[in-house]
């Protein structure tokens, strides 16, 4: 695995690296994550031309988005868990690699197939920089400014997000849908050549790793993310009762195996951490929320409002673009104020801008639909990084990796919730699909404003700054 002749220790600095270091380090991981989240954001844009191009169907080409998820979701926690015995330098370095390499043969691929196999194994990739990337971030910045290294995340991850449609329509105006895969290479090197001589040593656990844990834990929320896609697919009850069956079934030999263990891989140790736990639920409940939204607006703006596809695409931009501007500001406020008072205020927030967006009249104007949606962004950016740093300070260091991987597991999986429950809208009715969705997503924010606040007294009973 990569390495570098003189890493810095975060054991030995104990208070992150120094300034100037820090800088570097926060180079190399943020240009990494901006990669992988870009990757997601034009490959669904392109998936059209992919199909036409490579004569495939439009539901055969959809594999070329789920094989990456699938990936991700399946490596995740085992990754993360992996990061705390082997060090999450070395994991991310070997993360993004992997990334790099498998980048280069999504542009070379030739046939749909080919095209998937790569994703599939780019997901891989990318479930190690995301699993290990905020507990390195958690080294390399010191205790009291965590908060607004966390922010710097955020921000590239919601500048990413709202900059990826624009970026997959420039490249193929120019270019074919190769580049999009590998433009990833000249970027990704930097980001490992910095990488290599920045990123510093962490602690090592002393247990072994699990693969038959590993395995356990991948077939559990793989077969978890079928049944839900089954579900939002109007699929076969039985099949997904099946499905859901066996993911219950490893879930369970999964925590008899690793009962008692010191680090268990999926990490029921941090869940009995308070503050974690209602973290936790309130991630999984807001991303929820947001998929809700932002799966079930483009039919709003296309199919009640008679926007066209450009248009739609367009009136989406001012949510993410705002999540940008508050995560680093909220991010510098969780260094001096309460994370749950934070997050709640900002969820409830959202919450309120779900509820005037499900009321927007027949025919909104474009202010009418903006200053809505600018609310709904203002109240997500304000609730993102407080509750990444909750749950990453709430976690003992030598956990890290381990809450790391709850993190992005919890943004996956409400993602996905949130996807699943549109299409069951829909199937409610499917004039008022979307209104009933921006309805739900605006009880799931609530819910999850909820969590955050209660994590005031779960902090104050523990005797810890919420």
């Amino acid at each position: 695995m990569p390495s570098s002749p003189t890493p810095r220790s975060a054991t030995i600095l104990g208070e992150g690296l120094p300034p100037g270091p820090r800088r570097a380090a926060m180079a190399a991981i943020l240009t990494s994550v901006a990669l992988a989240t870009l990757d997601a954001a034009i490959t669904n844009t392109a998936l059209p031309t992919i199909a036409s191009d490579l004569a495939s169907t439009p539901a055969a080409s959809i594999w070329v988005v789920s094989a990456y998820q699938l990936s991700m979701v399946a490596a995740l926690l085992p990754l993360a868990s992996l990061g705390e015995i082997v060090g999450y330098r070395r994991i991310y370095l070997t993360g993004l690699v992997v990334f790099i390499l498998a980048s280069l043969a999504c542009g070379l691929a030739g046939s749909l197939p080919m095209l998937v196999a790569a994703r599939l194994v780019q997901g891989l990739g990318g479930a190690a920089i995301t699993g290990v990337n905020l507990a390195l971030i958690r080294s390399v910045y010191p205790q009291a400014a965590l908060g607004s290294g966390l922010g710097l995340n955020a921000l590239t991850v919601a500048l990413s997000f709202t900059i990826g449609p624009t970026v997959a329509s420039a490249i193929l105006s120019i270019a074919t849908w190769h580049w999009l895969f590998l433009i990833n290479v000249p970027f990704g090197l930097v980001a490992l050549a910095i990488g290599l001589r920045t990123l510093p040593l962490t602690p090592q656990a002393g247990h072994q790793f699990d693969l038959l844990a590993a395995l356990l834990s991948g077939a559990m929320f793989s077969l978890t993310i079928f049944g839900v896609d089954a579900v939002g697919q109007g699929g076969s009850w039985t099949l997904v009762g099946l499905e859901w069956a066996a993911a219950l079934a490893c879930g369970v030999v999964l925590l008899r195996r690793q009962s008692g263990h010191v680090a268990p891989m999926l990490a029921v140790d941090l869940f009995r951490l308070p503050v974690f736990a209602l973290s936790a639920l309130t991630s999984f409940c807001s991303f929820t929320a947001q998929s809700l939204a932002f799966v079930s607006l483009p039919f709003l703006f296309q199919h009640g409002f008679g926007r066209s596809q450009v248009e739609a695409g367009f009136l989406m931009t001012p949510w993410p673009a705002v999540v940008a501007i508050m995560a680093p500001i909220a991010g510098r406020l969780s260094d001096r104020f309460s994370t749950g008072l934070l997050g709640g205020v900002g969820l409830l927030t959202l919450s309120a801008g779900l509820a005037l967006m499900a009321l927007l009249p027949a025919q909104p104007s474009v202010a009418d639909i903006v200053w809505r949606l600018l609310v709904c962004g203002a109240g997500f950016g304000f609730f993102q990084t407080p509750n990444l740093k909750a749950m990453m300070s709430s976690a003992p260091p030598q956990r890290s990796g381990g809450a790391s991987g709850i993190v992005a597991t919890a943004r996956l999986f409400g993602q996905a919730n949130g996807a699943a429950l549109v299409a069951v809208c829909f199937g409610i009715s499917e004039a008022g699909g979307p209104a009933i969705a921006l309805w739900l997503g605006c009880g799931f924010a609530a819910a999850a404003s909820l969590a955050s606040l209660m994590r005031l007294r779960a902090a104050k009973t523990k005797g810890a700054r919420p």
